[in-house]
């Protein structure tokens, strides 16, 4: 299947593997990018030396193409770009909007450049600076997310800006890519299922709490960090949600201190960690030890399988997810599913001419 993000990017399918932070190391993505789809790294937990190291492990499993997710905030920002550049990855995305500087650079060194947005004038300025592409997640999306539905703001994005659009937020399926194809996309972008395959390094009981969820088993709470934030409701989130401001301060320092024995960070450190993450919003202290703590609350169980102490990121898609296959498997099914999809149509709108013309 030939759409403008293939022919961008240089992969077989217009399916991109998302670069989530713990999970999508080098397994999953040599993997997906085995599989014919764009398989991305998630480098904001890692060391600029174990990006350089994970870089080169891709390298040695696969030699199709696949990109390196950077935060555009980060302090060694430019320093991870120079591994990129130097490694020939394909193509770098970005969870918050680079500098036009920082595109500009990649570009200049033959790099695809492909932030991720929320919202269409942030596609609209991304796309201005000389963005290749675009992913657009709606709020069916794990993580951070906004609160415009993928199909109210998919078709906003692709009638505001002339380069690609992949689709994120509530995809798992091949009738979910033609359906993508149809609001004028190039592809989609998926995390929560390719989190949820074989390949996936998460541990096998985090895998089956997903699994055992249903819809409304995932949902959007601010109560972790004062943002909007997609993920499973454990009883870690229920707790922070019914609690007051005195118990969940209590319940932040207890769950900080099993973070910080992991981590290795000081209270201090979390506290200036916590309050730069603040960003102007008003958050409660227990938001800020939390916050501080994000990329350790994940670690806790997508590496560590503590769903106790953790927090478990997930689209609203994991509550019709049922099965663990690989990625060539998924992609192989996804592709036909999307196959039969488009010949179902076709058929229809055959029948629909043949009664038009016979004046049925």
């Amino acid at each position: 299947m030939r759409t403008p993000l293939t022919e961008l990017v240089g992969v077989r399918y217009p399916i991109v593997q998302t670069g989530m932070g713990w999970v999508a190391g080098p397994r999953l993505v040599s993997a997906t990018a085995e599989a014919g789809a764009l398989g991305i790294l998630g480098s904001a937990t890692m060391t600029v030396e174990q990006l350089r190291a994970a870089v080169r492990e891709v390298k040695s499993r696969t030699q199709a193409p696949f990109g390196v997710n950077l935060r555009a905030d980060a302090g060694d920002a430019r320093e991870r770009v120079r591994i990129v550049v130097d490694e020939g990855v394909k193509v770098a995305s970005f969870a918050l909007a680079p500098s036009q500087e920082l595109i500009a650079a990649l570009k200049d060194a033959g790099v695809v450049v492909v932030p991720s947005v929320g919202a269409r004038r942030h596609a609209e300025k991304v796309a201005a600076w000389g963005a290749d592409a675009v992913i657009v997640q709606g709020g069916e999306g794990g993580g951070h997310t906004g609160e415009v539905a993928t199909t109210v703001l998919l078709p906003q994005v692709v009638d505001a800006v002339d380069i690609p659009v992949i689709a994120a937020g509530g995809f798992h399926d091949g009738r979910g890519l033609v359906a993508a194809l149809a609001y004028g996309a190039a592809g989609i972008a998926m995390g929560t299922r390719f989190l949820l395959t074989s390949d996936s390094t998460v541990p096998d009981a985090v895998k089956a709490r997903y699994l055992a969820a249903g819809v409304r088993d995932v949902t959007v709470t601010t109560a972790v960090d004062g943002l909007p934030h997609r993920m499973l409701r454990t009883e870690m989130v229920a707790a922070l949600e019914h609690a007051g401001r005195t118990r969940a301060l209590v319940q932040a320092v207890r769950r900080a201190a099993g973070l910080k024995r992991i981590s290795g960070l000081s209270w201090s450190r979390m506290v200036r960690d916590g309050l730069a993450m603040r960003h102007g919003k008003d958050l409660s202290w227990s938001q800020v030890l939390l916050a501080a703590n994000t990329p350790m609350l994940l670690k806790a169980s997508m590496v560590d399988g503590r769903t106790d102490l953790g927090v478990m990121a997930s689209g609203q898609v994991a509550g019709v997810i049922e099965d663990l296959p690989s990625c060539a498997e998924l992609v192989g099914r996804l592709m036909k599913e999307a196959q039969r999809t488009l010949e179902a149509l076709a058929s229809t709108a055959g029948q629909a001419d043949t009664s038009s013309l016979s004046g049925d």
